[in-house]
């Protein structure tokens, strides 16, 4: 298991970048899975838990920020600062939910840039008629495909003008307008050059199946239990051909069954009983004890210079 990070450590100058870092990853041929995290903590705990990527679930930050549903009710600033901090508190590549881009081709090619920044490794964007839904719920809409196309070709644009980010396409026609709608929008967003593709909600397997091998490319699964695509273990998606599978919910849904429970027991007037990390764990989590070493070195302020290791003025 990852030791926790030193509060203060930085990554070496030479470290290839986050965009870098998944694309070697994806290289490697094997399903990517990415649990999604709603936030630096849960980030943390899919690094300590031994995965190579995360995915933030725009979904998830909605409900642990707001909670609110995953309506567009949340804005591009506080989606971006969120981001900022999962990707602050990791070292894995993270995945962000850039839903339409939040405006015209202009607003896209904005959203890309301050994602990169952020630390982002890749960014999602997606071609529902703003303010978007969740996409294994009623009531979508999708702009006309020109328009869809056009986002991805902004997004493109600012990653090729010099924003080292990777830019996964995502399409919702397959509930609005059929698969074959959704195929040639997938198809058409790599001609424009994306990096990664998303045909969200497809119905069974063998739609499945025929998004892999009808558009080339990496796709990405969405692995969402009670939505509307089946849930398929790893190896058979790996089979149909998809290179990442993304679990939007699964920490999301068990934080809040397990604080429910706890706070049952505790309305109960009980302790809760449920297996739960001791005080020490999170304290070893969270840093506790690399931030009181590092706080420790300050406690002698000319250490440095008695040891000749700074000169004066």
């Amino acid at each position: 298991m990852p030791k926790p990070h030193p509060v203060t450590e930085e990554a070496p100058r030479d470290m290839p970048s986050p965009a870098d870092r998944l694309r070697a990853l994806l290289r490697e041929g094997r399903l990517l899975l990415l649990p999604c995290c709603c936030d630096a903590l849960s980030a943390r705990l899919i690094e300590q838990a031994g995965f190579s990527a995360t995915f933030m679930s725009g979904f998830a930050v909605s409900a642990s920020r707001l909670a609110l549903p995953d309506t567009g009710l949340i804005s591009f600033g506080e989606m971006a600062e969120q981001g900022r901090g999962i990707c602050q508190a990791v070292r894995i590549p993270v995945i962000g939910d850039g839903d339409t881009g939040y405006g015209n081709a202009v607003n896209v090619k904005r959203t890309v840039r301050e994602y990169a920044a952020a630390g982002f490794a890749a960014i999602m964007i997606e071609d529902q008629v703003a303010p978007k839904r969740c996409g294994h719920t009623r009531g979508k809409q999708v702009v006309d495909r020109d328009e869809a196309v056009m986002r991805i070709r902004a997004a493109c644009d600012a990653r090729d003008e010099g924003s080292d980010i990777l830019i996964l396409a995502r399409t919702d026609a397959r509930a609005t307008h059929g698969l074959d709608e959704a195929l040639q929008r997938a198809h058409a967003f790599s001609c424009v050059g994306a990096d990664l593709l998303f045909v969200e909600a497809p119905l069974d397997e063998g739609e499945m199946a025929t998004i892999c091998r009808e558009v080339p490319g990496r796709h990405l699964a969405n692995v969402l239990a009670g939505g509307r695509t089946p849930v398929l273990s790893p190896d058979r998606l790996q089979e149909l051909g998809f290179a990442m599978a993304a679990y939007p919910l699964v920490l999301l849904s068990a934080a809040i069954g397990a604080m429910q429970r706890a706070l049952a027991a505790l309305a109960s007037r009980e302790m809760p009983r449920q297996e739960m990390p001791d005080f020490a764990g999170l304290r070893a989590l969270l840093g506790f004890e690399a931030y009181d070493a590092e706080a420790e070195r300050y406690t002698r302020p000319n250490e440095r210079n008695e040891a000749g290791d700074v000169g004066g003025g």
